[in-house]
């Protein structure tokens, strides 16, 4: 499989190239781009469930920063137990 010639953002601008009224064949001319591909491209577009890359990069950079807040909660939460039970075990 080869490297990619366009990245998935690049794919949603030509796709909007189209949508905003350009042919199919002066997107594809411009881009040096195969039809089928186009075609190909949309049909993958149209499968998407509706977020799109750019909004599910920042849930997903969200989702990483709300699990790191948790795990330093819960750290901070287990050293505080520790010490509090050696503490308590300290005056008996």
């Amino acid at each position: 499989m080869g490297k990619r010639k366009f990245n998935d953002d690049q794919i949603t601008g030509i796709l909007k190239e189209h949508q905003a009224g350009v042919t199919v064949a002066d997107v594809c001319h411009k881009h040096g781009i195969s039809e089928p591909t186009f075609y190909r491209w949309q049909s993958l577009q149209s499968g998407n469930t509706g977020l799109d890359t750019k909004r599910l990069r920042a849930l997903e950079e969200e989702n990483q920063k709300l699990k790191k807040l948790l795990a330093e909660a819960m750290l901070s939460a287990a050293t505080l137990s520790e010490m509090l039970a050696k503490t308590s075990n300290g005056r008996h």
